[in-house]
Order: structure tokens, then C-alpha cells, then sequence
């Protein structure tokens, strides 16, 4: 009987509008074997968005249910709705021989993080404060009240980055794309156990250099620069 390869479960986490969605939609395109994990949620679905693309809509009786059977990873309510993984996801990847992308929020990598012990964390930060207040008006859907209340749930967010293996600084998104890239395939590398290339050792040496104990330093600034909260008249 053949033992099923168990998939490597990377979780990214990160503020709201610090370019998460952008940077797992381009990893996804950048490497294969690699699935995606989309969310349940209660909440209504927003402008153009479709049931099964960028998250699974259900009730909430339907959600409850859910949780009743096990049937979720992972699952946490926020602003009054629920989001959740579904354990399923883990499983298909498994028979496929895949890897899985999970995007959670910091409550739900916790819960990942005891049923997959081995998973890889990556914390997802924005430069600073008034970047991604920024990037938060760009969107154009934000009033001043959303906009204050997601600059205080980030500032409490990023306090959490300490939790995690690899900080990846979203600074300019190509670099951003060929960090995370790097994190991805340098796990691949190491688990593979065997003998590796110049190209590959470059690889995990580039990895190496996002792992939370060496950027500790170049992420003091970014907390800091939240310690004002209130949103500032221009961006």
C-alpha cells in the first residue's frame, strides 16, 4: 500500500489591505502543485464577488452545522461574522499529492498551528501605518469609520507577527512575489532531504534571510509607526 505524501500546509496572515489577496493570487500562478484553501464565511457577498471564488457563502445555520461535524480546520467570528477552513481541503490535498495555501487571520493560524504543528507561517506586514492607510482609501469601499476601525484591528494584528516562521515585508510587489516565492520552494528544498543545487541552496539562503529571527529589526519601525491610530486627513 502506498503512503499518501503529506501535504506542506503554508498559512499567510496579514492586515486587512497590506496586499495579501495580490500576493497569494500571483504565488498561485508562480508555482504548481500548490492549492488554495477558500474560506466560509456568513457574511453576504460583496460587489463582484461570486460564491466559490473568493470565499464559500453559506447561512449561518449552515455554518453551525459545520462546526457541529468537525467539519472546519479552523473557524473564528469577526465583526459579526463567521469565517472558517474546511477540513476537506487538507484532505484533497493529500490525495493529490499537493501542497495547501490557507489565508487566515491570526486566530485561525493559532487553531491550525495545533492540528498541523509543522505548518509554515508567514506574516504578511505593510511598510507602515500611512501605507496602508493608504492602500486602504485606494479601495475606494472604505468609509472613515472602516478605515479607523481596520488601522486599530491591524495595529492589534501585527503584534502578533512574533507567532510566526517567516516576515514578509510588502513593500514593492515583484520583490514581495519573489520572497514569498522563495519561502514556498526553500521548505520544498528542505524537506525533499537530499543533496541541493547552487540555484537551490540560493534559494533557502534567500529564504533564511525571512525568517522572523532575522528581521526583527526592520520590523520595529513598522510597529511603531502604528502607535498613532487615528486615521490622518490626507494619504
Amino acid at each position: 500500500m502506498t503512503l499518501l505524501r503529506q501535504p506542506i500546509v503554508y498559512i499567510i496572515s496579514a492586515p486587512s489591505g497590506s496586499g495579501k489577496s495580490t500576493l497569494v493570487n500571483e504565488i498561485l500562478k508562480a508555482i504548481s502543485g500548490l492549492d488554495f484553501s477558500i474560506s466560509y464565511t456568513t457574511r453576504p457577498a460583496r460587489g463582484s464577488e461570486r460564491n466559490g471564488k473568493q470565499y464559500h457563502f453559506v447561512t449561518r445555520d449552515e455554518f453551525d452545522r459545520m462546526v457541529e461535524a468537525e467539519e472546519f480546520l479552523e473557524h473564528a467570528e469577526f465583526d459579526g461574522n463567521c469565517y472558517g477552513t474546511a477540513r476537506r481541503f487538507l484532505t484533497e490535498a493529500q490525495r493529490k499529492g499537493t501542497d495547501l495555501l490557507l489565508d487566515i487571520d491570526v486566530q485561525g493560524a493559532a487553531q491550525i498551528h495545533q492540528k498541523v504543528p509543522d505548518a509554515v507561517s508567514i506574516f504578511v506586514l505593510p511598510p507602515d501605518k500611512k501605507t496602508l492607510e493608504w492602500r486602504l482609501r485606494k479601495r475606494g469601499e472604505n468609509n472613515e469609520d472602516d478605515i479607523r476601525r481596520r488601522l486599530e484591528t491591524a495595529s492589534r494584528e501585527i503584534e502578533e507577527y512574533e507567532r510566526y516562521k517567516y516576515v514578509l515585508v510588502n513593500d514593492q510587489l515583484e520583490k514581495s512575489i519573489e520572497r514569498f516565492e522563495a519561502i514556498v520552494l526553500s521548505e520544498r528544498l528542505r524537506r525533499e532531504g537530499r543533496t541541493l543545487s547552487e540555484q537551490e541552496r540560493a534559494i533557502v539562503e534567500r529564504a533564511e534571510r525571512l525568517r522572523l529571527a532575522n528581521l526583527k529589526d526592520k520590523v520595529q519601525p513598522i510597529l511603531a509607526s502604528f502607535r498613532t491610530l487615528a486615521p490622518s486627513a490626507q494619504p
